[in-house]
């Protein structure tokens, strides 16, 4: 098969810049292998506004969002090793993003946690709110509706339906119970209806 790897013919400070189609678990593996940060830079590149967008969307403030985004990038860097490739790297990085965020915001309130304790003792839940109230909604309308509703709900919201993170994916990243992860679901979209039904009663 044909290299997938390009050498540019620019030469800088007597290295060559490589360009290459590799896939993210391998651009990972040949960062580790090699510590070359090109690898990593690739990696930086391909989601640094994805992230940056879910920073801001979250903490609302351009500076705070800048300088989470880099410290986000730091901690994937420093963790990279950990990376076991049993989920996606982007459902890895986004994981990290939101846990980041929440704890900033937590922090910054000063308040207990976000996630019920109780919730973890829930079996099973009954989800009764479609999932199609969310999809079909007017992205306008959704952003103003996440906007309202709080930080730790709008977070899981995008992990679910705008990441399309699974139910253990997000249970994963966010180090609970599957079941705590479909209550707290449930729970987001009932004020996410909530605040809809308030604000659009037509």
């Amino acid at each position: 098969g044909r290299c997938n790897t390009r050498v540019s013919k620019l030469k800088k400070q007597g290295t060559y810049t490589v360009t290459t189609s590799l896939s993210d678990n391998d651009l990972i593996r040949t960062f580790l292998r090699t510590q070359d940060s090109a690898y990593f830079s690739q990696l930086y590149r391909k989601y640094a506004q994805k992230v940056y967008g879910k920073c801001i969307s979250l903490l609302k403030e351009q500076q705070l969002a800048e300088d989470a985004m880099q410290d986000i990038f730091t901690k994937v860097f420093l963790n990279l090793s950990s990376f076991n490739e049993k989920s996606q790297f982007s459902t890895w990085i986004y994981s990290v993003t939101y846990n980041y965020c929440i704890d900033l915001i937590r922090k910054g309130k000063k308040s207990k946690g976000l996630f019920v304790d109780d919730i973890e003792r829930t079996a099973d839940v009954i989800d009764d709110i479609e999932d199609a109230f969310l999809m079909e909604m007017e992205v306008k309308r959704l952003k103003v509706i996440l906007e309202k509703i709080p930080v730790d709900d709008h977070a899981i919201l995008l992990m679910k339906y705008q990441d399309d993170m699974s139910i253990r994916d997000i249970a994963e990243g966010l180090q609970k119970t599957e079941s705590a992860v479909k209550m707290k679901l449930k729970r987001a979209k009932e004020k996410a209806a909530e605040v809809y039904h308030t604000l659009y009663k037509d």
